[in-house]
């Protein structure tokens, strides 16, 4: 057995001495693979630092490859518009005519896009390039403006507004090819505009259109101007003013047409924000030429205030009424048309003082009153001067409201401030009619006032003032009553105390003859006796002393005297028919009573001879009533 563990352990000691061996080469061959690395790796690092310099010039060589590309590609670019600018300059420095709009419109567009470039370049050596492209492209909006005008022009031939009035036609427009080639030259002219100039103002294209169709409105319109200055003079220089018979109404209704047809088409051609602008460029001369009418008219109002005033006022209500029109349809036009109208206006306010004041002097200014007690023609002149007032009363409340209530009564200096506005005068909320019939119950009084003193002063006798005043008044109420006056005027009150005054004045002289039937004799003696109801008269008498007897037919005698002059007198004045019946009645219901109480009593004192009674009660009823 020890032989075969013996030969057991020599051939584990070879392996072991062949695994060592191998052992020993593997750590000689790890050897020389470590320093083959280490010799790799210098060598390696010698590589990277002799390639690195030569890649990063490659990089740098490749971008700078790519700029070159690029700005290749942009000189390109911006040779683009100059090599095309012989072109476009060619195309706009013709005739937009020659070449066709829309071409030209074309050749415009590329122009200013090519402008555009060169200047987002920003390149010093464009300036001039950009100067060249600048003063191209004015050539062609000038060019484009002419046009402009030319298509305008052609649609723009002065009409004869009459015409469109008296057959309620339309007041033409442009038409509608006419609009889109002045929108799209606008869009172009006003774009440009914008780009060259600071905004705000009107671009060339407006000012073109105003220019042109602003003409076209004041032509069309002169001759109603015309007309209306015309319609004006009079050939009469007392003759009051006819309502209607002045062309003012067909002026201002041919204004507003225009304006309004040329605010539709301005509509049509420039921006939301261009219209206003527009218009009252537009617009501009042809105002002026009425506002020139308008001082006029009030010059000629102003000379003829008394007779022509209410010219005025229908030229305040006409126009008036025209600006409301207009600025419901444009929003435009309304202060400039107030300001046209402004000196007819403040001509019309003035009127109003200027008439109340013209009451007062005519009345001091009568040579001389009728003597009959008549009314006098100035009266139902007044009267008829506030009817004429109330076929104007919309301007005529109007300008009593800028007055304001009372403000009519100021004197009338004829100076500006006349027109100075007062407190009251800011009451916008006041009643237009009731400050009329304000200021016609003024004017009646002032009229009833001056007469009246004018009647103390000139007419003998409170009889005969009392008949003049109340015939005057009488006037005053039939015309009141017959015209709109009646419905307006709350002036009863203030008449009925003036003919309380006119009857107090005219019974005044009655009082003459009646002071014989006063029974002063009787008064303090005891009461006669008397057969029933009746008065026993032959025992009145009977019981008179001869004296008191003779006093009683005295009193007869002087009381048929008096009585009869006064009746003949009543009779010899010129009275209305009113004022005779209200008179009568007054005499009557005066006397009647008086003369029966003393007839009563002592018509025995002549025994029915008539020798001293010369009325019985039935003849004396007769009398009197015959004065009704």
């Amino acid at each position: 057995m020890a032989a075969p563990r013996r030969g057991a352990y020599a051939e584990e000691a070879a392996e072991v001495e062949v695994l060592n061996a191998n052992v020993e080469k593997m750590k000689a061959l790890r050897k020389k693979i470590a320093a083959s690395h280490g010799r790799l790796e210098e060598s390696g690092k010698i590589v990277g630092d002799a390639l690195g310099p030569m890649y990063a010039n490659t990089q740098h060589l490749q971008t700078m490859g790519r700029n070159i590309d690029a700005i290749q590609e942009q000189i390109e670019k911006l040779k683009a518009p100059l090599d095309s600018r012989d072109r476009e300059e060619q195309i706009i420095r013709s005739r937009p005519e020659k070449v066709g709009l829309q071409e030209y419109m074309s050749s415009i567009d590329r122009t200013s896009k090519a402008l555009r470039g060169l200047k987002s370049a920003n390149i010093k050596s464009n300036q001039k390039a950009i100067a060249d492209l600048n003063d191209l492209l004015q050539v062609g909006m000038q060019n484009l403006e002419q046009v402009f005008r030319d298509v305008l022009r052609r649609d723009s031939t002065p009409i004869e507004p009459l015409k469109q009035l008296t057959t309620k036609q339309d007041f033409p427009r442009l038409h509608p090819k006419t609009i889109s080639q002045l929108r799209t030259i606008n869009q172009h002219v006003a774009g440009y505009s914008l780009q060259v100039t600071q905004p705000g103002g009107l671009s060339p294209s407006a000012r073109a259109y105003a220019t042109e169709r602003g003409q076209y409105i004041t032509l069309s319109l002169s001759n109603l101007a015309t007309a209306t200055m015309s319609t004006a003079r009079k050939v009469n220089a007392d003759a009051v003013y006819k309502q209607g018979s002045n062309g003012i109404t067909l002026y201002a209704q041919g204004l507003q047409g225009m304006y309004t047809a040329e605010y539709d088409s301005i509509t049509n051609v420039f921006t939301r924000e261009e219209w206003g602008a527009v218009l009252q460029a537009t617009c501009q001369d042809s105002l002026g030429a009425f506002g020139k009418t308008m001082q006029k008219l009030a010059s000629h109002v102003q000379e003829n205030l008394l007779t022509d005033c209410y010219l005025a006022y229908e030229i305040v209500d006409v126009v008036s009424k025209a600006s409301l029109e207009l600025e419901s349809k444009t929003g435009e036009l309304k202060h400039a048309i107030s300001d046209a109208l402004k000196p007819v206006r403040e001509t019309a306010k003035s009127s109003l003082p200027t008439l109340l004041n013209d009451v007062r002097t005519k009345v001091q200014q009568m040579p001389t009153l009728p003597q009959d007690g008549s009314g006098v023609p100035l009266t139902s002149d007044i009267m008829t001067r506030l009817q004429l007032m109330t076929s104007y009363l919309p301007p005529v409340c109007s300008l009593l409201r800028s007055l304001g209530d009372g403000g009519w009564s100021a004197p009338n200096t004829g100076s500006s401030t006349s027109s100075l506005p007062t407190m009251k005068s800011f009451d916008v909320g006041a009643d237009g009619k009731d400050l009329f019939s304000h200021y016609a119950t003024d004017t009646i009084d002032a009229l009833l006032t001056n007469l009246d003193s004018r009647g103390k002063a000139m007419l003998r006798g409170r009889s005969l003032q009392g008949v003049f005043l109340a015939n005057n008044i009488s006037i005053v109420e039939r015309m009141t009553g017959t015209s709109e006056l009646g419905s307006l005027l709350s002036s009863a009150q203030k008449l009925e105390q003036w003919r309380k005054a006119s009857t107090r004045a005219y019974m005044d002289a009655w009082k003459e003859p009646s002071t014989h039937l006063l029974d002063q004799i009787t008064a303090k003696a005891p009461r006669p006796t008397s057969t029933g109801q009746a008065v026993d008269s032959a025992a009145i008498v009977k019981s008179l002393s001869s004296k008191d007897k003779d006093n009683i037919k005295e009193k007869f005698r002087n009381f048929n005297t008096s009585f009869d002059e006064m009746v003949q007198r009543h009779k010899s004045y010129k009275m209305e028919a009113e004022v005779r019946r209200q008179l009568g009645k007054e005499v009557q219901s005066f006397m009647e009573p008086l003369y029966t109480r003393f007839f009563d009593r002592y018509h025995e004192i002549d025994k029915g001879k008539g020798k001293y009674v010369k009325y019985s009660k039935a003849e004396m009823s007769s009398v009197l009533s015959s004065l009704a």
